[in-house]
């Protein structure tokens, strides 16, 4: 062994070459992986360089990385567990080599609630497989050439400090917002009432973080977002679940809610059956929840996609009780990467909002926001939207003649009159039947989503006494694979995979 062992053994190195030596044994450090210089290492860790050199020293004499004169140290090949053992004690949760033992500390009753809520990502599709997905959009829809633009005029604009934003969001930003929210939608607000969040989700969190209290009763449509509903759940509410029909959620059925806190609705477009929300639906929303004092959340997530209805006034629009709080969203428009979203709250919320929005992250990324303000200023971002608009009906329009024209009778289209989805009926199928459909359906190439898991769990009866039905969104796509991916779609209804117990 090197004389320079010792040393490394007694003093400050040790500790790093037990760090290197286990991220090689886990995998971390994968073979033949670059190792960095001993120059910027001790300057990144506080160490003299001549510590750093014994340490590779050492690490190079017991076979774990190779070293040459002028030439950067690298990991050993054979040094490091193989690729799919290092992963699987990674998935099992096992300590790492160097870790003895585990702590016991407590979590909170919310971590408890999230845990309980057994969240799952979307998984990827296969190469040959056509997605029927809803949320994601096409990349190739992106306006690349303008954002680009946008980004470089930002980089030019240096600032002379840079420093901590307003937590509400960039100023120019949100008197763009203003104006153009004015335009589309007749939504008049302050700037000071505009915040900027990092997507609706968050907005959403903030809303039950601040407005809920564990046990609080919460009006959220059926079947609905589920998303929404789990931020709820998990800040301890609960959930009251009224049903949704043709013409959005049921509001002659808020009689039978005794009391609420909170009510949630997607009027503009029910997700996911479609609906919109009439005038008269709406007035009686507002006036029970200022009989009940409840808040309510109006979620616009694609209002900007209007094929053959006329926008109605929102909800902020009509409320004249300060009890309404606007979401809205740029993932539906530009991209759900970008994670850019907005939220207009009373002005009696304005100083709560911001607080806790600087305790959660200070502000949303402060370049993008600047960027979106020279697009929403210059008119980039309405031609955008004007032309997204036509390529999400034309595909829309592709599904529906393809749904009508493979299938016939044996679909009822839903939901298809706006929006970036619609739901796809087969009265002829029992709901106890969409896991078959959807498995048959992955079969043959194509990916579809019932509509059952959007239902509270606990609204069962609801579930049974409907035909099976599929959520079916057409961003992604262009009408040549949504009418290749309906007749693979056909081909699975064909085979009939149900069972008779599905019809019991």
């Amino acid at each position: 062994m090197p004389r320079s062992s010792e040393p490394v053994r007694r003093h400050l190195g040790r500790a790093l070459y037990d760090e290197i030596r286990a991220r090689i044994a886990d995998g971390t450090y994968a073979a033949g992986a670059p190792l960095p210089s001993t120059r910027s290492l001790a300057l990144e860790r506080g160490l003299s360089r001549a510590t750093v050199s014994l340490v590779y020293e050492q690490l190079a004499a017991d076979g774990f990385i190779e070293s040459r004169a002028g030439a950067v140290s690298r990991v050993a090949a054979g040094a490091a567990l193989p690729e799919d053992r290092a992963r699987g004690s990674r998935r099992r949760g096992g300590p790492a080599p160097a870790s003895r033992g585990r702590f016991a500390g407590r979590v909170s009753d919310f971590a408890a609630r999230i845990d309980g809520l057994a969240l799952q990502d979307a998984r990827p599709s296969a190469g040959n497989e056509i997605d029927f997905v809803y949320g994601p959009l096409a990349g190739r829809d992106f306006p690349t050439r303008a954002w680009l633009k946008a980004l470089r005029a930002v980089e030019r604009q240096r600032a002379p400090r840079l420093a901590y934003e307003d937590p509400r969001g960039n100023l120019e930003l949100r008197r763009a917002l203003q104006r153009h929210l004015s335009q589309t939608r007749g939504l008049s607000c302050t700037v000071e009432q505009l915040m900027i969040v990092n997507g609706s989700q968050q907005a959403l969190d903030l809303c039950a973080r601040l407005l809920l209290d564990p046990g609080d009763p919460v009006v959220v449509e059926n079947p609905g977002y589920r998303m929404a509903h789990h931020v709820f759940e998990a800040h301890g509410a609960e959930l009251r679940c009224v049903g949704v029909d043709e013409h959005g959620l049921q509001t002659d059925r808020l009689a039978d809610v005794d009391r609420a806190q909170m009510v949630y609705v997607t009027p503009t477009h029910q997700f996911p059956l479609g609906a919109f929300l009439p005038i008269a639906r709406r007035r009686a929303l507002l006036a029970w929840a200022a009989e009940q004092r409840a808040w309510v959340i109006e979620d616009d997530y694609d209002g900007e996609y209007r094929y053959a209805v006329r926008p109605e006034p929102t909800l902020l629009s009509l409320d004249t009780h300060g009890c309404v709080i606007h979401v809205g969203t740029f993932s539906k428009t530009l991209s759900p990467q970008l994670r850019l979203g907005y939220v207009v709250v009373p002005e009696r919320l304005v100083d709560t909002f911001a607080a806790a929005k600087r305790l959660a992250d200070r502000h949303a990324a402060t370049g993008v926001q600047r960027a979106l303000a020279l697009l929403l200023e210059d008119g980039s971002y309405d031609r955008h939207v004007r032309r997204i608009r036509r390529l999400q009906h034309a595909r829309q329009q592709a599904l529906v003649s393809a749904l009508e024209a493979r299938l016939g009778r044996q679909v009822e289209v839903q939901g298809a009159a706006s929006g970036l989805h619609l739901v796809a009926r087969f009265p002829g199928v029992p709901s106890a039947a969409e896991d078959a459909l959807v498995e048959a359906a992955r079969r043959a190439g194509v990916r579809v989503y019932p509509l059952g898991p959007l239902f509270h769990p606990r609204a069962r009866a609801a579930r049974s006494a409907r035909p099976a039905a599929l959520v079916m969104g057409y961003a992604l796509l262009e009408p040549q694979a949504i009418v290749e991916g309906v007749r693979r779609l056909a081909q699975a209804l064909e085979s009939r995979p149900w069972t008779r117990s599905d019809f019991a």
